[in-house]
């Protein structure tokens, strides 16, 4: 049998005393190939086969997250050991794994793009700064190169100023500008409300969040995990300790972003 053969045939062994087997659908299963393993229960309680469960991660790591959470709404994340076991992963596949998850890891964490001028990798050591200087084309092209992190282009105007976007036609910050224009939010559980925009950038990371209108105020940004007030932006805890949860915040509507934060990594 070739490798790929036995790529697609693993299967979990049904007498692993260190698995939960069960008599279930596999639920992660999403394009319903039905996958023939037996099905064994992963730490959050839904069955899996090692498949299901590597097309899953697989394509967690294609959209470029470095962390493991299953498929099923409001469900709890996997750590890499679980996935690498209950996955069966291959030495091919494990070594892919890791590399992806370094790679998309350092992105998120340090901020990392490709030049314009050569295509290596950059890191923005300042993430206030959108001027970055390229080291590698600064030595190729025997001058100081520096490129937009916005427009991804090389640098016009002031290398010193510092401001939310360089010389070049078109050079603007779209998330800003959407947080600038966006419509303003009605609430359908917190009642007397009004002036909140419809779009919020998280305190924590910066990520750009909406507010589906329904339950409580609160929200939990989806790439830092961190939970904050839609209506003050402050931390949840922070927000309840002067409010409730159904209620306007003490603090009133905090007003429309005019940056994006950045989180700092210790």
């Amino acid at each position: 049998m070739s490798q790929q053969g036995k790529k697609n045939k693993k299967t979990y062994n049904p007498w692993d005393p260190t698995m939960t087997f069960v008599d279930r659908e596999d639920e992660l299963d999403f394009e319903c190939i039905g996958y023939t393993s037996p099905r064994a229960l992963m730490s959050c309680g839904h069955a899996v086969t090692p498949m299901s469960l590597t097309s899953w991660c697989r394509r967690l790591l294609e959209e470029g997250q470095y962390k493991f959470v299953c498929g099923h709404p409001n469900c709890k994340e996997w750590s890499y050991e679980e996935v690498r076991k209950m996955a069966l992963l291959t030495p091919e596949e494990t070594k892919y794994f890791e590399n992806q998850l370094f790679e998309n890891a350092a992105k998120s964490y340090m901020d990392v793009k490709c030049c314009p001028g050569c295509n290596y990798e950059t890191v923005r050591t300042n993430c206030g700064n959108l001027c970055v200087k390229c080291t590698v084309c600064t030595v190729v092209k025997k001058r100081d190169f520096h490129f937009c992190w916005q427009c991804q282009k090389e640098w016009t105007g002031s290398v010193r100023s510092v401001s939310d976007h360089c010389d070049n036609r078109g050079c603007t910050n779209e998330q800003l500008e959407l947080l600038r224009t966006c419509k303003e939010i009605t609430f359908q559980d917190v009642k007397g409300v009004t002036g909140c925009p419809t779009v919020r950038a998280c305190p924590t990371c910066g990520e750009l969040v909406e507010h589906n209108t329904t339950k409580c105020k609160n929200i939990v940004c989806s790439q830092c995990k961190v939970e904050f007030c839609f209506i003050c932006l402050k931390l949840t805890t922070e927000c309840l300790q002067t409010s409730r949860h159904f209620q306007p915040c003490s603090s009133g509507v905090a007003p429309r972003q005019t940056s994006i934060p950045v989180r700092s990594w210790h």
